[in-house]
């Protein structure tokens, strides 16, 4: 055991809560992982148990602790990032009245996209940076106003995955600029609640928690909690920021002509702004950190989640067969040559996000022919998910952001493939930072920025080492600029048939 100061950062992810124990010039000293039991998920419902969240970050990081070479009573600081656009309801008592409803929760696509038709859908833009999608809990509020009255009258306070882990730590209900900015219920300018945005959810400012700093630092865990964790009940807790924000800050990339591009469940390319960038077509979104950074980009809804998709159709095919695993799928698309032999996927087997922001976009495969097979299916899906980032890249491009580095961060990293066919598509080289949790990571500096251990945001990639790039091939990239162009005009040939196509599969559901 050593006797150093060492802080701690807890990522509460969409699929897992990741902590690591740091040390001195930010090396990682622990990590523990603590798992969901799962998701309340069907049709367009994407709900979790917040209790269930919690006893995965106590786990989480009584195993980086653990696992640590470190005096427990030596821990100067932890912080803890959450997800983007996640929403509770509670009660007055503090108890929840719906479960944790997530961004991938769809069913307020009615609410956003009857609000996009209308004049008002770019005053919202231009005051809060988020385009009108159902996954903003600006539009859940409004869903569950209209479909679940009892549960809105009742609800004393709304707030995200991070908010109630936090609560449930220090006893105190905050939010930080970047999760607040995340809800659709900020204004990017003044960094204050909207009162448009508060009228349109039919709420007060008191059904939100107060705005803070992430440098805020409240004093104290629980001492239960910081029991079952293994550390001191006086430990200093930095209020912190978002995953998003936090990838990017444990990726180094902390500076505007620096982006991260990453690919998890979901993917997002994102750079770190001193200044809002708003675009005139709404295809991104502007999201405060602080008083001087925001988190300016594009995300999108498949990533992961449509390879899953591959590997659990294959799987249930071949039932009696070795289950494949996700690795196998990625093997598969690498028996394909680059371009997949012609076949374009339009991969929106979860909606989309930016920039068309349509929850009712549908996947689609084109050009497949008696001589293709599920290799180049697999391929496909892959470059599909490359074409949303270069997409991505050319908005940032236009809104006059100059990228000279790009930074990938992510499950992604893990697969020399999907790295190079993201490298290729966007024909720019990507770096990977040798720590692969970067959320966990970022979460650990804004526990030591507070300390005063790192100058400011800016200072925290000095920390973070670089490896080698992975580098575009030229050959593949001139197929995929070949192959882009028609990607584009294959969106828009289907684009106005996506919304009767939901239409469709909501009226054979009945």
């Amino acid at each position: 055991m050593k006797d150093i100061p060492w802080f701690l950062g807890i990522d509460l992810g969409t699929g897992s809560c990741k902590s690591v124990v740091v040390g001195g010039e930010a090396r990682v000293l622990g990590l523990g992982v603590g798992e969901y039991s799962g998701t309340d998920a069907h049709d367009r419902w994407q709900e979790q148990d917040p209790r269930d969240l919690l006893r995965a970050a106590i786990a989480s990081v009584r195993s980086a602790v653990a696992q640590a070479p470190v005096r427990p009573g030596e821990c100067a600081g932890l912080s803890i990032g959450g997800a983007l656009h996640s929403v509770l309801a509670l009660d007055r008592r503090g108890d929840p009245l719906t479960g944790l409803i997530t961004w991938a929760d769809g069913r307020a696509a009615r609410q956003s996209q009857g609000l996009r038709k209308l004049p008002m859908a770019r005053q919202i833009y231009e005051e809060t940076g988020c385009p009108a999608h159902g996954m903003y809990p600006l539009y859940k509020i409004m869903w569950l106003r209209e479909e679940r009255p009892e549960v809105f009258r009742q609800a004393w306070r709304y707030i995200s995955a991070k908010e109630y882990v936090f609560s449930r730590f220090t006893g105190e209900y905050m939010v930080d600029y970047s999760l607040a900015a995340g809800s659709g219920l900020l204004s990017t300018h003044s960094l204050q609640w909207s009162p448009l945005c508060l009228g349109l959810a039919d709420i007060r400012e008191e059904h939100l928690s107060p705005l803070c700093s992430p440098m805020t630092i409240q004093r104290g865990v629980n001492p239960d909690l910081s029991r079952q964790m293994g550390i001191p009940p006086e430990v200093p807790v930095a209020l912190g920021s978002s995953d998003a924000v936090n990838s990017s800050l444990g990726a180094g990339a902390v500076h505007p002509w620096q982006a991260t591009c990453m690919v998890g469940t979901s993917g997002a390319l994102r750079v770190i702004s001193p200044r809002p960038i708003l675009d005139e077509k709404a295809r991104s979104w502007c999201y405060a950190v602080d008083k001087t950074h925001w988190l300016v980009g594009g995300a999108i809804n498949n990533g992961g989640v449509a390879l899953s998709w591959l590997k659990d159709c294959l799987n249930q095919v071949f039932p009696e067969q070795k289950a494949l695993s996700f690795e196998d799928i990625l093997a598969l698309a690498g028996q394909a040559p680059a371009g997949a032999g012609g076949v374009i996927c339009l991969p929106f087997i979860a909606g989309e996000r930016s920039p068309n922001w349509n929850l009712n976009a549908r996947a689609a495969l084109f050009g497949m022919t008696l001589q293709h097979d599920v290799r180049h299916l697999a391929r496909a899906l892959l470059e599909g998910i490359a074409f949303r980032f270069k997409n991505l890249y050319g908005v940032l491009t236009e809104i006059g952001i100059d990228v000279k580095q790009v930074i990938a961060s992510g499950g992604f990293t893990k697969s020399g493939l999907w790295l190079q066919v993201v490298a290729d598509a966007l024909n720019r080289e990507l770096t990977v930072p040798l720590w692969g949790e970067t959320s966990a990571l970022g979460a650990a500096f804004w526990a030591m920025i507070a300390a005063g251990r790192v100058e400011a945001l800016e200072k925290a990639g000095d920390f973070v080492k670089l490896g080698a790039p992975c580098r575009p091939k030229p050959d593949r990239a001139e197929i995929y600029d070949r192959m882009y162009p028609l990607y584009l005009r294959l969106y828009e040939a289907v684009r106005e048939a996506f919304d009767e196509v939901a239409e469709l599969q909501e009226w054979l559901k009945k």
